[in-house]
Parts: C-alpha cells; sequence; structure tokens
C-alpha cells in the first residue's frame, strides 16, 4: 500500500477515535460536541486522502480528492469554534463564527466543480495528484491562513492572562496548531506545481491527540485508552483493505473473518477499558467530595474551637481567683473539688486547643515561626516542668547530654517543645515502673532525638496506628483513661511542617516503647 494513504488511513482512525471518546465522554457539553464535529470532517478529510491515493481510475481519484476538499473546508471554521468555546467567548463571537459559517458553507458548494479541483494528473511521483482552482485557493487564504491565524492569535491573548491548568491547555493547543496545521500544509505545494513532497501528512494523526491531551487534562489513563483504541482501528483498517484487494477469493474469506474476530476483540478490550475509566471516575469524585467534607469538618471545628475557648478561658479564671481567696474565705471542703474542676477544665482547654491546631494544620492556617534554637536547651526545659511528675511516680528520668554540643537549627521551638513535651509526658503516663532515658545526637544531616521509657509498650498494630487521630494504643487506654489521642498525631503535623520524621518502636506489651524525632539540620 501507499505510505501517504496509509498516513491518511492513520490520521481518519485518530479523527474516529479522539473524536468519539471526547464527544461520549459528555455529549451534552458544548465544548465536546464542537470537538466531535471538527474531528468528523478531519476523519472525512483523512480517509479521503486514503481512498485517493490508492485510487487506480482518474475519475475515481477526482472524486476523493473532491470529497476531501469537502472535509478540510470545514476543518478550520469547526476548529475554530472549538478554540472560542474552550475560552469561553463564544457567545461575545456570534458574529464571527455566523460570519465564518457562511463563508465556509458557501465555498463547499463549489467543492465538486472545477473552481475548486480543476484536474488531476501526474505530479512527481504521484499519479492524480490535483490541480487548484480560484475557491481552492479562496479556502486557503480565508479558511485555513484566516480562521486559524484568528484562532491562533486568540490563544495567544488568552496564554497571556491564564493560570495553572488553562495554561497548560493553551499550550497543548498551540502545540497541536503548529504540528496539525503545518504538517497538513505541507500538502499544498503541489496542488500548485510547486515540487515539494507532502512527509508532514505523517505527523497529522498527532493533531486531535494533543487537543485530547488538552481537554482530558492530562489523564494518563484516558491516554492509554485511547491509544489502544488507536491500535485497533489503524490494524482493522489494514486487515480491511487487505481483504479488499486480495485477488485470491477464498484468502479475502479468511482475512474477513480475522477481520471480524478482531472487531470483536478489539470491542471487548475497549469496553473493559471503559468501564475501569468509569470506576477510575466514580472513585475520583468520591474523593474529591471527601475531600470538600474534610475541609468542611476542619473549617467546623476551627469555629467551634474558637467558640468553646472563650468561656473554659472565663471558667478557669473565675476558678483561679476563687482558690486564691479574691472573693474572699470559702469552705475548706470545697477545695479539693474545685481543684478537680480546675484541673478538668485545664484538659478541656488543652483538647480545644490541640483541636484547633489541628485544624489550622489541615486548612493549611498554620503559620510556623522560626528562630535558631539550641535543642538540648529545649529538651532540658521541657524534662524540668515534668520532674515533679515523674518523682511523684517513683520514675527514673535520665538525660544524657551530648558532649558536643549540637548545631542550632531553625524551627519553631515552641511547637517543637509540645511535640518532645507529648512523648516524654506519654511515656510517665504510661510507664509504672522504671523510667525513661533520653539522648540526643547528630547523624547526617539531621538531628535525633530519643525517647526510652520501661512502660506499657505496644503491638506492632498500635505503633502503627497511633499517629492517627482520636487512637491510641490498647495497652495505653487502662493506665490513662483521660487521654483523647490527639498529642501524638498534632506531634506528627507538627513534624510534616519542619520536614522532620517521628515514629516509634516496641518489642511488645509490657516492653517499653521508644520514641524518634527528627529534625533536618
Amino acid at each position: 500500500m501507499n505510505i501517504f494513504a496509509l498516513s491518511g488511513f492513520i490520521n481518519g482512525v485518530s479523527g474516529i477515535v479522539f473524536g468519539s471518546f471526547i464527544y461520549f465522554k459528555n455529549p451534552k457539553k458544548l465544548l465536546n460536541r464542537t470537538f466531535g464535529l471538527m474531528t468528523l470532517f478531519f476523519a472525512l478529510w483523512s480517509f479521503s486522502y486514503g481512498f485517493w491515493m490508492i485510487s487506480q481510475e482518474k475519475t475515481e481519484a477526482l472524486f476523493w480528492v473532491r470529497m476531501l476538499s469537502l472535509g478540510s473546508i470545514f476543518i478550520p471554521i469547526t476548529f475554530l469554534h472549538w478554540i472560542l468555546t474552550l475560552l469561553e467567548v463564544q457567545e461575545s463571537k456570534k458574529k464571527i463564527l455566523l460570519l465564518g459559517y457562511l463563508l465556509t458553507i458557501l465555498l463547499s458548494v463549489f467543492s465538486f466543480t472545477s473552481l475548486c479541483v480543476r484536474d488531476v494528473g501526474h505530479r512527481l511521483s504521484f499519479f492524480w495528484w490535483p490541480q487548484a482552482g480560484i475557491v481552492y485557493t479562496l479556502y486557503i487564504i480565508f479558511c485555513y491562513v484566516g480562521m486559524i491565524g484568528y484562532g491562533s492569535f486568540e490563544l495567544i491573548k488568552a496564554y497571556r492572562k491564564a493560570k495553572g491548568d488553562k495554561k497548560q491547555q493553551i499550550k497543548y493547543v498551540l502545540l497541536a496548531i503548529a504540528i496539525g496545521f503545518t504538517g497538513g500544509a505541507t500538502n499544498f505545494p503541489l496542488w500548485y506545481g510547486i515540487p515539494i513532497i507532502p512527509v508532514g501528512n505523517f505527523l497529522v494523526f498527532l493533531y486531535p491527540f494533543i487537543l485530547t491531551l488538552a481537554i482530558t487534562k492530562y489523564h494518563l489513563f484516558d491516554i492509554k485508552i485511547i491509544f489502544t483504541e488507536i491500535l485497533i482501528g489503524v490494524i482493522g483498517v489494514i486487515l480491511l483493505v487487505q481483504a479488499f484487494f486480495s485477488e485470491n477469493s477464498q484468502f479475502k474469506i479468511v482475512q474477513l473473518g480475522i477481520f471480524v474476530l478482531f472487531c470483536l476483540f478489539g470491542y471487548l478490550l475497549i469496553k473493559t477499558m471503559h468501564q475501569e475509566l468509569e470506576r477510575k471516575e466514580e472513585l475520583q469524585r468520591a474523593y474529591e467530595e471527601l475531600k470538600k467534607l474534610d475541609i468542611a469538618k476542619s473549617e467546623f471545628i476551627a469555629m467551634a474551637s474558637h467558640q468553646l475557648r472563650t468561656p473554659l478561658s472565663i471558667i478557669k479564671g473565675y476558678i483561679s481567683m476563687i482558690l486564691d481567696g479574691t472573693y474572699g474565705e470559702f469552705p475548706k471542703d470545697l477545695e479539693k473539688p474545685l481543684n478537680n474542676v480546675f484541673g478538668s477544665n485545664e484538659r478541656l482547654i488543652r483538647i480545644v486547643n490541640d483541636l484547633l491546631n489541628i485544624s489550622k494544620v489541615e486548612l493549611g492556617k498554620m503559620d510556623l515561626v522560626k528562630q535558631e534554637t539550641q535543642i538540648e536547651d529545649l529538651i532540658e526545659g521541657v524534662l524540668q516542668e515534668l520532674e515533679i511528675e515523674t518523682k511523684r511516680k517513683n520514675l527514673y528520668l535520665k538525660w544524657k547530654r551530648p558532649k558536643r554540643s549540637l548545631p542550632k537549627i531553625e524551627i519553631d521551638s515552641l511547637k517543637i517543645r509540645q511535640v518532645i513535651y507529648c512523648v516524654v509526658d506519654n511515656a510517665i503516663k504510661y510507664t509504672e515502673k522504671g523510667g525513661i532515658k533520653l539522648w540526643a545526637k547528630k547523624q547526617d544531616s539531621k538531628i535525633q532525638i530519643v525517647v526510652s521509657d520501661t512502660g506499657a509498650g505496644m503491638t506492632k498494630q498500635d505503633a502503627n496506628r497511633i499517629f492517627s487521630s482520636f487512637v491510641r494504643g490498647k495497652a495505653g487506654l487502662a493506665l490513662w483513661a483521660k487521654g483523647v489521642g490527639l498529642g501524638l498525631y498534632l506531634s506528627k503535623k507538627y513534624m510534616e511542617l519542619h520536614n522532620g520524621e517521628i515514629w516509634v518502636k516496641s518489642l511488645g506489651r509490657s516492653k517499653g516503647s521508644t520514641f524518634y524525632i527528627v529534625l533536618p539540620i
């Protein structure tokens, strides 16, 4: 088969596959309908090109040339319509589109006359190359150059203002114009007797592919389906053409049988891939909905936390003043209940603050106030605060300060202090005998803080879950029932904001735990 004919058939299959894929994705959408219409005329031009190239008779060749002319005349206006729809300016450009369609229809009336294609004759190695008439020249000037040029102008103008995905989309469309229409234009010189072989026609199949890439917003799975459809389509066309031109009738029947079986197999394969794509899109939509709900949840928690913090702070203030005697003497038997209320109120304030901080992190509103910090001093400050509780439980608290000072690191010291406090405080709460050891060291370009205890320990399953929100280890529940499982979750979020890491290792229940806090220098 003539390789130029093959390029025409490949281009045609490309147009049908990509056009159908986009159109049937959402037929109600104007962008998809205009794309489908444009690729329909593109396919008409391409298949006519292929049949023209394999024509044996002059009249047959002339018919297919005039058919491809009809298809090519409608490509620019439908493409312009698609561009203006993509840019969402089709309503304001109605007059331009109406004028373009009227001119296109007027030129198409003459596509089967000698005013468009005067004749076909020998050009270079081509037996039936056409000779352009005045209408074909007008088509090149007004449709091919004028409409494509105007569409490109609108795209470039929009590209300068666009951002994000829209900018990327326009870039792809401009690339499609550069490849597709420039490649197609290499067919023109021979119409006017200029001896240039139309090699650019082999690149034209990329034109609908790149446009589809722009519309689907670069979804790899969509493109895999399309390439599968193209491959099946091209092989199907080759099998059909081979059967059609086979001189042996028995061999023709065999080839037609192979063609039918191949089409059946291809249909089933494509159907399966489309079903997979639909499932993927359903999951994507569900994921997007969950993201919206998660944001709404975080916003609600932030609002509720703000509302709760104020009355809790007022309660704390009044109880503190009562205990200090600001309102005069109070019965001694009320002191213990008031202290209990004060302690419970303090826990509530901590929970509310944790919830507020978590919602800020999840909404991306948590700001870091970084400053150069000596990590050893930060650790010692935490240990001094927790020393009384350690002595109350008769536990040891050993801190092995590095002999050489560790490098200062830029961190939000309040947040990292909260991380260290949370880990050490948990170690004290969940340790009944023995104690806690701490050490810190420089490891490559990082500082590692290790907190090891002889406490309740945990299973591997608990170790994997413990940094999630509202999750606590099963062994810890028996020793400290008042926690809600937010401290380590928030600690992990703070570490992520610092590009650091936090994890835990344990040999099992009642075998202690070792927490690792790693910060980049």
